[in-house]
């Protein structure tokens, strides 16, 4: 396995693990970022290998959704915040229904 693999495997766990055993909103976005920034280093590996422009232009397009994705939830937890709310996961139990 290639370095440039191991890399995006590994941040790709990192940000599960931080999604699935963290409790607060804030720690549970992050984790989703550190996700997509393993999943963007393994396209562009990718796109490289194979020359492929198209991968590239993938590669762009997911950079742009995880950017529009954290502005999105950072608003939401800040209006959490704003409202008197906690930023733990769990405190949100409307949401569930």
């Amino acid at each position: 396995m290639t370095p440039a693999l191991q890399v995006g495997l590994a941040l790709f766990c990192l940000g599960l693990a931080t999604v699935l055993l963290r409790g607060r909103l804030l720690a549970m976005l992050l984790g989703l970022e550190l996700m997509i920034a393993g999943v963007t280093v393994i396209l562009t590996y990718q796109a490289g290998i194979f020359g492929d422009p198209g991968g590239l232009a993938a590669v762009v397009l997911v950079i742009a959704v995880a950017a529009a994705e954290a502005v999105v939830g950072l608003c939401l937890i800040l209006r959490l915040h704003h409202g008197g709310r906690s930023g733990e996961s769990g405190s949100l139990a409307e949401l569930r229904e």
